[in-house]
């Protein structure tokens, strides 16, 4: 019973999808039932799942598998691939963060797109919206309007949520490149979704091709899994006599094993999903779409689903060697530095958390690198749930600022954290949301589910590597501070625009979602305490290493417990909210930012992404176009394909002339004409005949046989 259901998980959400753009994408009220209506039908099934698979976790395990032929294989059955579902402790684990982030999201756009309020006449879709004038000439104002493309929206969202646990409940890696590509093709459509504007549709083709570098090396990573093993069967795959063989094997490339080569190539489909670098900066751009969209990429899709492969074969990568730890360790620690030290110069309120994002990717890739694969899928859990709430507490912001500015009949850059200022006290809910949010990701301590995460994977770190423990505290200081610095200029000290005096909270719908992921961001650490921790960890049980053992092979390492890793991670934490807000606590409009007067050039530099588009673009933008434009426009195109056209061209023609002289005129002509002057003779010929010359002949001979046959009467009668 727990397979079938697993089985069906997927397939609410694919139904909604195609209702909604078949049948009721004109009423709005009756997508958003189907939308959420379906997703509640998957989330409960994911529940029931994920609790079976949790009871009957243990120290083997017991995953709910289950499959069935798909694609048939040779003649006597081998090389199948069969469509399946896992349910292990992993599998579980996920569902349940992915199951909860995707329902929260889904009922705060029902807010966020303005259910129920009047459709603006100056609303044109592909644009978001912004307004309808009521009132008389005395009172007028304006009032929101609900997005023109509200059935839309919930169809991709659906889709989109399609394509994750679809994922996620994957036994084979073919139907998780499934999902993992229909990810990539909704990330493309809501990223891009207010199509209208060009830096949305800019943002929308550059995560889809991005993304895409990953994606190939990935399937050459799948190809190269089939070729060794002869399967694509994660369970089968991720056998020991078959990871044993792999890494045996050599691939014939820089020396790696097929294990190492296919590790290695799996990882950067991690690196492109994940916004890892050097393939991280399709991630900020992709802030151009709604913010629900923005959590759902962020928290409960798209880039979890990276850190997932990255888990899922995490007993390859092991099998794989130093090569492919190595990789995965050093390039998180360098992501999690580099993105946590570039978002310092943002402005922006949800770029801030889009580099946040990109930074707390790297501590899981450098977790699962060193071995902490457990801490790794902890922290995926925890982040899903702060980082929703954070987003999510940012549309909030940025509706209730646009609703102010409207109010007041002003302008106003509604993500601008310079302008805003003083909203504690304007909207308190989502203060206090976006606090317990914004001290879960820093980590305070004890009291917040980021905490516990982050410093198991400290604790993991100092255990493993002193480099890379030194590069993830560094990290989580600068975390710290840009946390700080973010709810100071937003929430505290005064107004610093008319928009933000004016500001407001947003409807229930998008409330209660905030509320709820808030509660996770503060409690959901309780489940994963660790055993070794003074006091706490004997008096709680640990439930999610109850349950990370029942997923298959996950290798993982009981690291003793560490009062200098404690030590370090409570003081980061501490010391960058207090440097964060002392910086900051008596900024005012207009002012130039404090840190820019302290770096000076460094801040631009940081504020441009480390001008990593700009490198890009030279290296391989400016080619590419280059190269079309000159290489295969110019060359190919005009003078080696026209050219040939040309010449073909040419040939036929004097081909043509050749015929034309040596056997059309001379012989058909000549045939013809000869034809044709006997044909004119013999036709003359028959004029004549045609003449009265022939009627003479034939009164003659008529009058002649007339005379005969009298002749002959009259004989006959005498």
């Amino acid at each position: 019973m727990p397979a079938t259901i697993a089985f069906l998980i997927p397939f609410p959400p694919l139904a909604a999808f195609a209702v909604i753009l078949l049948l009721t994408r004109r009423h709005r009220a009756l997508s958003t039932i189907v939308a959420v209506g379906m997703l509640a039908v998957s989330v409960c099934g994911a529940l029931i799942v994920a609790a079976g698979a949790w009871g009957s976790a243990g120290p083997a395990g017991n995953p709910i598998a289950q499959s069935t032929p798909w694609i048939p294989g040779a003649a006597d059955g081998s090389g199948a691939i069969r469509i399946g579902v896992l349910v292990d402790g992993l599998t579980a684990l996920t569902l349940c963060f992915v199951a909860l982030t995707l329902l929260a999201i889904f009922i705060y756009s029902i807010g966020y797109h303005n259910f129920g309020a009047p459709k603006g006449e100056a609303d044109i879709p592909g644009l978001p919206p912004r307004g309808v004038l009521v009132g008389g000439c005395g009172g007028a104002r304006r009032v929101p309007s609900v997005e023109p493309l509200y059935s839309r929206f919930f169809a991709f969202l659906s889709l989109f949520a399609f394509g994750m646990l679809l994922l996620v409940l994957a036994d084979n890696l073919v139907t998780l490149f499934i999902g993992w590509e229909v990810m990539g093709l909704c990330s493309y459509l809501l990223i891009g979704f207010w199509f209208a504007r060009e830096r949305a549709r800019r943002a929308g083709v550059k995560a889809f091709l991005v993304t895409r570098i990953g994606d190939v090396l990935m399937m050459l990573g799948l190809a190269l899994c089939w070729q060794f093993s002869g399967t694509l069967s994660l369970r089968e795959i991720l056998a020991a006599d078959n990871l044993a063989r792999m890494a045996a094997a050599p691939s014939g490339v820089l020396g790696l094993s097929a294990a190492g080569l296919a590790a290695l190539l799996l990882l950067a489909g991690t690196i492109g999903k994940s916004a890892q670098w050097p393939l991280h900066v399709w991630l900020p751009d992709a802030m151009e779409g709604p913010t629900p969209v923005s959590a759902l990429i962020h928290a409960a899709t798209m880039v979890s689903a990276g850190v997932y492969l990255l888990l899922r074969t995490a007993p390859l990568m092991s099998a794989a060697g130093t090569p492919a730890t190595d990789a995965a360790s050093c390039i998180g620690a360098f992501t999690a530095l580099l993105a946590a030290a570039v978002a310092l110069s943002q402005t922006d309120i949800k770029r801030v958390l889009a580099w946040s994002t990109i930074s707390q990717l790297g501590y899981m890739v450098a977790a699962a690198g060193i071995g902490a694969h457990g801490a790794a899928a902890f922290h995926l859990a925890i982040h899903a749930f702060f980082k929703a709430l954070l987003f999510l507490g940012a549309g909030s912001v940025i509706h209730g600022v646009e609703h102010g500015a409207m109010a007041e009949g002003h302008e106003a850059d509604a993500q601008d954290m310079r302008a805003m200022g003083g909203l504690a006290s304007r909207m308190p809910v989502t203060f206090t949301a976006f606090l317990a949010g914004g001290l879960s990701l820093v980590g305070f301590p004890l009291l917040t589910a980021g905490f516990w995460s982050k410093d198991e994977i400290l604790a993991s770190a100092l255990h493993a590597s002193t480099a890379v423990f030194l590069v993830l505290a560094a990290a989580a200081l600068l975390t710290a501070f840009y946390t700080a610095r973010q709810i100071t200029l937003v929430f505290l000290g005064r107004p610093r625009s008319p928009a933000a005096a004016h500001a407001a909270e947003p409807s229930r719908w998008m409330l209660a979602p905030i509320a709820a992921l808030a509660v996770f961001a503060v409690g959901a650490g309780w489940a994963g305490i660790p055993e070794n921790f003074p006091v706490l960890g004997g008096v709680i049980p640990n439930a999610v290493d109850r349950l990370l053992p029942a997923a298959q092979a996950l290798p993982t390492e009981s690291v003793p417990f560490s009062l200098t890793a404690l030590r370090v991670s409570v003081l980061v934490s501490l010391a960058g909210l207090t440097l964060g807000w002392l910086t900051y606590r008596r900024y005012r409009a207009g002012e130039k930012d404090p840190l820019e007067r302290l770096l000076g050039p460094v801040h631009g530099f940081l504020q441009s992404g480390c001008r990593f588009d700009d490198l890009y673009r030279i290296l391989f933008v400016v080619p590419a176009r280059w190269i079309a434009d000159v290489v295969v426009s110019d060359w190919i195109d005009r003078r080696i394909l026209d050219g040939a056209l040309r010449a073909v061209w040419k040939a036929a023609g004097g081909m043509g002339r050749l015929l034309r002289n040596a056997v059309d005129l001379p012989l058909v002509n000549g045939a013809a004409d000869r034809i044709a002057g006997g044909t004119k003779r013999a036709g003359a010929e028959l004029r004549v005949l045609q003449s009265g010359r022939v009627q003479e002949y034939l009164l003659i001979g008529l009058i002649a046989i007339t005379a005969c046959g009298a002749a002959l009467a009259w004989r006959i009668l005498n």
